[in-house]
């Protein structure tokens, strides 16, 4: 275990510093700069504005300044939001998108889990085509669409929660609602395949042989091994959950990741594009870490070290 611990480790800098290399690359390769768009700047003040954020260095130069400062922490300012660092625009965004993104991975659990294990028990019957169309609905239909008509249903018409902001817990039912959608559609449909292909195994119908009921066979041998594939996607799909969406924030006016996001790419905000880059990069490999120590909790034939 120890041993897996190290390589899975070194493998994640080395993803780390190969995702930073290809985003730097491509954001130097998109035309203009971050002072390029709008007002035209007088030469002299370009000259004084890139000698002092360094701009004028080398590439090369550039992304070693910019690792040598990641190893302090310091993702150095945003170029377009005057007086704010990278750092401190994460702080005021992330928690908007992390408690969005919490409230939308609990109801994708709470309800696609069981309407899969559901559709799988009742195979071939009006519970397993009803819950199949459904999770159909959900990943055709998209999210702005999804988050339009609850807004228009549940804020203007019936008045049960709030237009938009987060101003309490309540701001963030319909957000969340609309952001699970897909998620929700595709852990449903993902649970159910996984569970059915267990239960043609030649185990499971040792197991009945045996006389265990149904219910025995499915929450003591089909669960368990059932969910395996289910883990293995939640990883990443916690990921960009919690990293929040941009169409979503911005329909209910939610001053999330995703805005900040967007708008440092629309205004070429190179420093604020690295930064959210390698937030979220960071974020994505400790889950999928997280994610494969936890196969040999859930079943012991799974060793880490294999």
């Amino acid at each position: 275990m120890a041993w897996f611990i190290v390589k899975r480790l070194f493998m994640m800098v080395i993803t780390l510093l190969l995702i930073l290399l290809i985003t730097f690359i491509l954001m130097h390769a998109i035309p203009g700069g971050p002072y390029s768009l709008g007002k035209r700047l007088p030469p002299e003040i370009m000259a004084a504005i890139e000698e002092k954020y360094h701009l004028n260095d080398p590439l090369a130069l550039q992304f070693l300044d910019y690792l040598k400062n990641l190893l302090k922490l310091d993702l150095g300012p945003s170029f377009k939001y005057d007086g704010m660092s990278v750092n401190q625009i994460i702080a005021q965004g992330f928690p908007i998108s992390a408690t969005l993104g919490l409230c939308s991975m609990a109801f994708v659990l709470i309800a696609g889990l069981p309407l899969g294990i559901l559709a799988a028990v009742k195979h071939g019957r009006w519970q397993d085509d009803f819950i199949t169309f459904l999770s159909t609905l959900g990943v055709t239909i998209p999210s702005f669409v999804t988050a339009t008509l609850l807004l228009y249903v549940f804020a203007f018409r019936l008045g049960w929660f709030p237009v938009y902001g987060v101003g309490s817990l309540k701001g963030f039912v319909l957000p969340a609602l609309a952001l699970s959608g897909y998620s929700l559609a595709y852990i449903t449909r993902l649970m159910r395949s996984s569970l059915l292909d267990v239960l043609r195994c030649d185990y499971i119908r040792t197991a009945r042989v045996k006389g265990l009921s149904e219910f025995q066979i499915v929450t003591r041998h089909g669960i368990r091994n059932a969910v395996i594939p289910v883990i293995t996607i939640l990883g990443p799909l916690f990921a960009g959950l919690l990293m929040g969406s941009f169409v979503v924030e911005k329909i209910f006016a939610l001053p999330g990741m995703g805005r900040f996001f967007i708008q440092s790419i629309t205004n070429r905000d190179y420093t604020a594009i690295m930064g959210f880059t390698t937030f979220y990069a960071v974020f994505l490999v400790i889950t999928v870490f997280i994610v494969d120590i936890l196969y040999s909790f859930i079943d012991p034939r799974i060793k880490a070290g294999a």
